[in-house]
């Protein structure tokens, strides 16, 4: 038996934790939950990260990183007109193809407001930090000017709201923005 060394074991938790903070949100999911499922000890657990809202807020910047990550990969040696399209069409495949991000996402959200609603504005620092990057992303890659990046990345949201709702993928909601082009 290969032993995992604490960073693994940390990331390890990370995937989980996304995974069951996706289905059951942050206050829907236990940390028992999440120890149970990387095989780990709950003290264990503790030992990697100081609490519950530590392990939440990893899963979530890990869940805004891996956008950012995709729309830059989509962007890279695309040339600028086709940009937008190459960037938009990745993020419908990234959602079409790991509904946990999405959900995730939204879960982050909720979690975020919540807290901050209660006064506890930290808890969604690393959130906004997140998107700030990916805003920075987007906008740096269009070579675009505010409004159209906040268009774009507004499109973005519409599509998470949509699919969240449980449109079906391809439909044309009121805009006659297409959710998910081309989806069977």
């Amino acid at each position: 038996m290969v032993r995992m060394s604490a960073e693994e074991r940390r990331e390890s938790v990370i995937r989980a934790a996304m995974s069951e903070f996706a289905r059951g949100g942050y206050h829907g999911t236990s940390t028992e939950t999440i120890a149970r499922r990387v095989g780990v000890s709950q003290p264990y657990l503790f030992r990697l990260f100081p609490n519950k809202q530590a392990i939440f807020s990893a899963a979530a910047a890990r869940c805004v990183d891996g956008t950012r990550q995709v729309m830059a990969a989509a962007a890279k040696d695309v040339p600028q007109d086709e940009k937008l399209e190459a960037m938009a069409t990745a993020y419908q495949q990234l959602i079409r193809d790991d509904p946990e991000l999405l959900l995730m996402q939204m879960q982050a959200y909720v979690a975020v407001a919540a807290a901050e609603a209660l006064g506890d504005r930290e808890f969604g620092e690393a959130v906004r930090v997140g998107w700030q990057e990916l805003w920075d992303t987007v906008h740096v890659e269009l070579g675009a000017d505010v409004e159209e990046t906040t268009t774009f990345l507004a499109y973005g949201m519409l599509i998470n709201t949509l699919v969240s709702l449980g449109f079906p993928p391809g439909h044309r909601n009121w805009a006659g923005f297409d959710v998910a082009p081309g989806a069977e």
